[in-house]
């Protein structure tokens, strides 16, 4: 009797360990790409804020102050 239970414990065990969850980590097929466009528009807005600073300290009479 002792030698059918160690049977079936040990079919039983073989049978649930092919029920493990399995789980598999893959990289992407495709690369990562990165859109820099922000960056680019940051810097172009910084320097047209630098030449409008500029212009303003220069032509201080572009909004023709006291016409009224």
């Amino acid at each position: 009797m002792k030698r059918r239970e160690a049977a079936l414990l040990a079919a039983a065990t073989l049978w649930l360990s092919g029920c493990t969850p399995r789980i598999e980590v893959a990289a992407p097929k495709e690369p990562i790409t990165i859109n820099m466009n922000v960056k680019i528009e940051h810097e172009i807005r910084v320097k047209a804020d630098k030449d409008v600073e500029a212009l303003l300290k220069n032509r201080s009479d572009l909004f023709g102050e006291g016409d009224s």
